[in-house]
């Protein structure tokens, strides 16, 4: 079976499910497999449950005419998606980057859909499975389409644009994550910037932090630039105060004062380019501003949580050495008399772990504590007076034996650190 001829099918049943537990009657399944699951197996029970058809790539014994094989299930689902989105004429704006992506994506998400019907990644859906997923979810009413890309190693951003094919392309940053995968910061930056790369030959459009210089290194041969940042930018901001909330004042190109629910100084070049993504797209000033200041962030990033008498900055979804180094400032500047830091190992670091964990420790003995808890990964083998714990579990149970009153508290990690469970009931 053709692409095409898999297209027309799709539209007569345009929901996409590749897990049998979340399937809806008429859905199109996909039976992808990985090195610890094979959906093959569950085709037949998909079917049974009422998907209208399961794509697979291994013989089933079965004659079902609703089976339909193919020669790599997650290839043509990522055929099928480009297909998709060929019949759009709409922006398609990309975001990558190795801090920020996600809370970026979703400013710049409840920007854009304050004025345009947007479609978007939802969650963290940003890898091999989640983009073409995400390019399918996307109906014929679209105006504009946000696309959120990770990556842990090269030519990975290459093959998302490949068919995402993006008109406009935000890289938030390049820092020390995943330096195992991508072999170095230089291999972050070549990484990333295969997303600038595609753009340059596209003819696309580019937003960039003015600060970063290796952006402007980057993004040379893309002729559509639109700049934000604290100066010298098309959108000029700056910090207006972050206790415990950012807020900030965009000073030229939209005079908009805006009071977040974000914490940190760090969120301030997100917040600046869900400004210049509106003003970029003629989004009126009253809505950008209603659109960031009504965001509320999730899924333990960069989130304030009130407990009695305590507050806890819960920054927990996931940690490299730069968004770990930025936290740890942000939080010893914050005006608190009794602060305690949880912090979790970092993942994906490669030879360089063992020397980024000791320097995130130099850098907590910089400031004073109340506490300081560490747990797992190379903390452990590294000397330090700090509490320590090889599971969040027992940091846990450590945390509320305390009884702590009258406290702020930061806490992050890496995501198999799981350090939002030392607030789980």
């Amino acid at each position: 079976m053709t692409i095409e001829q898999l297209y027309r099918l799709f539209l007569q049943h345009p929901s996409v499910q590749t897990d049998t537990r979340q399937l809806k009657q008429g859905d199109f399944f996909f039976a992808l497999k990985g090195p610890n699951f094979n959906a093959n197996a569950f085709a037949l029970q998909a079917l049974q449950q009422g998907a209208a058809y399961a794509v697979i790539d291994e013989d089933i014994n079965s004659e079902d005419e609703r089976l339909i094989k193919t020669t790599d299930v997650l290839t043509t689902l990522q055929q099928l998606a480009k297909h998709h989105r060929q019949q759009f004429t709409i922006p398609f704006i990309a975001i990558t980057g190795s801090n920020g992506k996600t809370t970026t994506k979703e400013l710049v998400s409840a920007v854009i859909s304050s004025q345009y019907i947007t479609y978007t990644t939802k969650g963290n859906l940003n890898n091999h499975i989640g983009v073409p997923l995400t390019l399918l979810s996307i109906k014929k009413d679209a105006q504009i389409a946000v696309i959120e890309m990770g990556a842990n190693h090269q030519k990975e951003i290459e093959s998302y644009c490949s068919y995402t094919l993006p008109t406009h392309g935000i890289i938030t940053n390049c820092g020390k994550a995943h330096l195992e995968g991508f072999g170095g910061v230089e291999g972050v930056r070549k990484g990333k910037g295969e997303l600038f790369d595609f753009l340059s030959a596209h003819e696309g459009t580019a937003f960039i932090y003015e600060a970063y210089d290796y952006l402007h290194s980057m993004s040379k041969g893309i002729k559509n630039i639109f700049s934000y940042g604290t100066t010298n930018a098309n959108i000029i901001g700056a910090i207006k105060n972050s206790e415990p909330f950012l807020a900030v004042d965009i000073t030229e190109g939209a005079k908009i004062s805006i009071q977040t629910n974000l914490v940190g100084d760090y969120n301030l070049p997100n917040v600046l380019c869900a400004v210049a993504v509106g003003k970029y797209f003629h989004v009126t000033d009253e809505n950008i501003q209603s659109a960031i200041e009504n965001y509320f962030p999730s899924n333990s990033r960069s989130q304030m949580i009130e407990k009695g008498s305590n507050h806890i900055i819960l920054d927990a979804y996931n940690a490299n050495p730069s968004s770990m180094k930025v936290a740890i400032e942000n939080f010893a500047k914050l005006h608190a008399e009794n602060k305690v830091l949880l912090l979790g190992g970092m993942a994906e670091l490669g030879e360089t772990s063992m020397a980024e964990h000791e320097a995130i420790i130099q850098l907590i003995q910089q400031y004073p504590w109340d506490k300081v808890v560490l747990v797992g990964g190379d903390f452990s083998n590294i000397k330090h007076p700090y509490i320590y714990f090889t599971q969040s579990a027992a940091a846990k149970e450590w945390f509320v034996q305390q009884n702590f009153k009258h406290t702020y508290f930061l806490i992050k990690g890496s995501r198999s650190m799981q350090m939002e469970k030392i607030l789980s009931e």
